[in-house]
């Protein structure tokens, strides 16, 4: 297994350290970056070398090496002669993991990698200490991970976490805690208990982890602090922080949904909105876009496709648009605040 993260981070730790020791697995230990060490092929280097047959990441990494190596040149050089057909599955957390990065990513590995091999974004926290949501690697528990005539896994969807995960009931409620209809945006929140590896309390603070996990909901339920919403198939879909939320003209619009909209432009290889004063709607959108070259019509064609996935009523009042323009902590996720 090869975890590509802060062993200070929980995903860090868990999936560099206890996970593989607890399973028998080897485990790769790696301290660099996607790119520049030396290049972007750094990762599928690793897989192969290693025959690596799960990798961990965020989604952050999979951008800098798609910026860097837009039509997969260095990967498919790797996956030459087999050289990638050991690798089962590419599991993502950290961050929101935006539908084109996925969906880019699961077809290298279908037509690359060992049978059925797919992505598979997970939500999840320090505080719930294993993935709330997923898709499980295998359809049956009791299944040798080494045997690959099993059935295929569950059908991934493209922006979403998938399903949740034994142990954790998660539901989505308005700001008063009243669940909401499939397909409705809202706070995700869990019930309780929760499942075995989450968290009772705070060291020696009580109080504060009432304040700051159960008081908003009045104990009924534990406030994850994401938004989001379950579609009719059972699949969570996490958006954004609940405080990421932009009351435009009495429409709450998600940052994450607007953020995937943008996304969606062959060019641009990331995008982060904010919201900004506006005297007519209340609040307007505005953008970070990281792309090389801005074309001149590019807000027009970046409001057609806000106006395509989310309605009429979302479009960009403004956006700074330049290479590397999205600001990000010493882990690489993306910084929440601007």
């Amino acid at each position: 297994m090869f975890t590509a993260s802060d062993i200070g981070w929980v995903v860090g730790h868990s999936y560099i350290l206890y996970a593989p020791l607890l399973a028998g697995a080897t485990t790769v230990l790696f301290e660099g970056k996607p790119v520049g060490t030396p290049d972007a092929s750094t990762f599928w280097r690793i897989l192969k070398e290693h025959k690596v047959t799960s990798m961990f990441t965020a989604p952050t990494a999979l951008r800098a090496i798609r910026k860097e190596d837009p039509e997969s040149k260095l990967f498919l050089a790797h996956a030459k002669d087999n050289g990638l057909r050991n690798l089962r599955a590419l599991f993502l957390a950290g961050e929101r993991s935006e539908p084109a990065i996925v969906s880019m990513y699961d077809k290298l590995l279908g037509a690359h990698c060992a049978p059925n091999a797919t992505v598979i974004d997970n939500w999840w926290s320090s505080e719930s200490g294993s993935p709330m949501t997923g898709t499980p690697l295998l359809a049956s528990s009791g299944l040798s991970f080494h045997d690959a005539s099993g059935p295929a896994p569950l059908p991934i969807k493209p922006g979403s976490a998938g399903k949740p995960a034994p142990g954790f009931d998660v539901r989505i409620v308005d700001d008063d805690g009243k669940p909401l209809s499939q397909g409705s945006m809202g706070n995700i929140v869990l019930g309780l208990p929760l499942a075995p590896t989450g968290l009772t309390t705070l060291w020696n603070d009580h109080e504060r982890f009432y304040k700051s996990y159960l008081k908003r909901f009045d104990g009924n339920w534990i406030d994850t602090g994401d938004a989001g919403m379950i579609d009719a198939d059972g699949y969570v879909h996490v958006m954004s922080r609940s405080d990421d939320i932009i009351n435009v003209a009495a429409h709450r619009l998600s940052t994450g949904a607007i953020e995937q909209a943008i996304g969606g432009h062959p060019k641009i290889t990331e995008a982060a909105v904010v919201s900004i004063p506006d005297n007519l709607k209340g609040h307007g959108i505005f953008a970070f876009i990281a792309i090389p070259d801005p074309p001149s019509d590019l807000i027009k064609d970046l409001n057609a496709r806000l106006r395509e996935s989310i309605g009429p009523i979302a479009s960009l009042s403004g956006f700074i648009a330049a290479p590397g323009i999205i600001p990000r902590p010493a882990a690489a996720r993306r910084c929440a605040e601007y």
